[in-house]
């Protein structure tokens, strides 16, 4: 796991480590992510959200602070069955098998038009209510995200706000590259985490209902 402060130095010491990894892709073995975070986020990261990668993988995590309590922002998160509530690239989906959301669940997703992608079939693989952990892999569709795992956490770092990672691990495609595959997954993920603190924000202040 890798965690940047952005100082001069860390800049610097990141370009070139870069520059070693894209004439060694051997040594890009762990998912790297640029936030700042605090003691609970990179514990949380360090638990849950550090694979070892293959040779021909990448990945990365997000971190978005949201200005609601905890329960009520995975009450959101949870619900498989409904990734358009916060996922503004979804059109819409519809539960192939485990009606209920549990566990082993799969939905189908239609993607919005403009992306590189129309549809997506993915299984829910772990879902904690106790330690609010997600886990889902993309198994098929219309897309290039081959063996794509996404893993969302959140945690609670103040009274009534609340801390959600979410990392990803993807096959990159052949002919394309690290940076581009990673750059298309972060850009995704990170319009859903802001979307996600704009709604459970509005939730909490009682202008959203849900």
């Amino acid at each position: 796991m890798y965690i940047y402060v952005h100082t001069p130095h860390a800049v610097t010491a990141k370009n070139n480590m870069n520059k070693k990894m894209l004439h060694n892709p051997s040594q890009y073995r762990k998912i790297q992510g640029n936030q700042k975070t605090g003691a609970a986020a990179a514990m949380m990261i360090s638990r849950y959200h550090n694979p070892v990668l293959s040779a021909n993988q990448c990945g990365s995590f997000q971190v978005q602070t949201i200005d609601a309590p905890l329960p009520l922002v995975w009450s959101v998160v949870r619900r498989f069955e409904n990734p358009k509530a916060y996922k503004q690239f979804v059109r819409s989906s519809t539960m192939r098998a485990g009606n209920n959301g549990g566990i082993g669940s799969i939905r189908d997703v239609n993607i919005v038009s403009g992306l590189p992608a129309r549809t997506s079939t993915e299984r829910l693989e772990k879902l904690d209510d106790d330690m609010h952990i997600m886990i889902f892999s993309i198994i098929g569709g219309d897309h290039r995200l081959v063996n794509y795992r996404s893993t969302t956490t959140l945690h609670e770092e103040a009274e009534e706000k609340t801390v959600v990672i979410e990392s990803y691990v993807v096959d990159v495609p052949l002919g394309s590259k690290k940076e581009d595959t990673c750059t298309f997954a972060d850009t995704i993920i990170g319009c859903n985490l802001k979307c996600l603190a704009r709604m459970t924000e509005k939730m909490a202040r009682g202008n959203l209902d849900f």
